[in-house]
């Protein structure tokens, strides 16, 4: 099992910045890829960004150049740093993991940017 808690969610202005965090803990070994999904109201869950075990990221067109996906091996953590954000960026947050042909999600964390 491999447990994800998430933090760094909240409220901020149009063309702000936060950071989220994905702590990973439990059987983390052989996890092939972290990512980053969201769900907006009334739509549907999306990849906002992932990054592979090798470092390997990619990002859904809407954040290019916007959001950094990376990652601390060392504290088994990934981020998400999100910058000049949009109202149409509001959403839940949902870390997630790959292991074995099984997705691992964090609880979600509400992102909200006002106009």
């Amino acid at each position: 099992q491999v447990q994800l808690v998430e933090s760094g969610g909240g409220l901020v202005q149009a063309g702000g910045s936060l950071r989220l965090s994905c702590a990973a803990s439990g059987n983390i070994a052989s996890i092939t890829m972290m990512g980053w999904y969201r769900q907006g109201p009334g739509k549907p869950r999306e990849l906002v960004a992932g990054i592979t075990s090798g470092g390997r990221t990619n990002y859904a067109d809407s954040v290019k150049g916007r959001f950094a996906i990376s990652r601390d091996n060392a504290k088994n953590t990934v981020y998400l740093q999100m910058n000049s954000l949009k109202p149409e960026d509001t959403a839940v947050y949902y870390c997630n993991a790959l292991k074995s042909w099984t997705d691992y999600w964090g609880q979600g964390s509400q992102v909200t940017v006002s106009s």
